[in-house]
């Protein structure tokens, strides 16, 4: 099965689909028709089933946003995110287990940290 990148940008009510490696271009009219609109336009230019065509597509633009960069971004902030988050819980972990090394009851734990007794048991487990 051959996969074609086809690239998408959005032109007043229209999704327009370019297919640059058959020089081909389509429209859609809601972003999830895209693929299909591209995969029929290909196998007709190629004379081939659809079933063995695939594609890859990217959103380009929309009205001047450059979609590509901003999922970049997001996809980056999301990255940054997550691993705050799993150094909040190790850090959590880590002070559970110094409290209860200090013999500080579970339920202490958990109202220092701001957990229930039983997050705090686990914490500290």
């Amino acid at each position: 099965m051959t996969a074609y990148r086809v690239e998408v940008t959005r032109d007043g009510k229209w999704w327009m689909v370019a297919i640059p490696e058959v020089d081909g271009l389509t429209q859609a009219r809601r972003l999830e028709e895209a693929p299909l609109m591209a995969r029929d336009y290909i196998a007709v230019s190629l004379d081939v089933p659809i079933e063995e065509v695939d594609v890859a597509v990217a959103v380009i633009d929309v009205d001047g946003i450059n979609i590509l960069d901003a999922i970049t971004k997001l996809e980056a902030e999301r990255a940054e995110a997550e691993a705050a988050r799993d150094q909040v819980a190790e850090d959590t972990r880590r002070l559970a287990q110094t409290l209860a090394g200090k013999k500080i009851p579970v339920r202490d734990i958990g109202a220092i940290l701001g957990v229930s007794h039983q997050r705090a048991h686990q914490l500290v487990g």
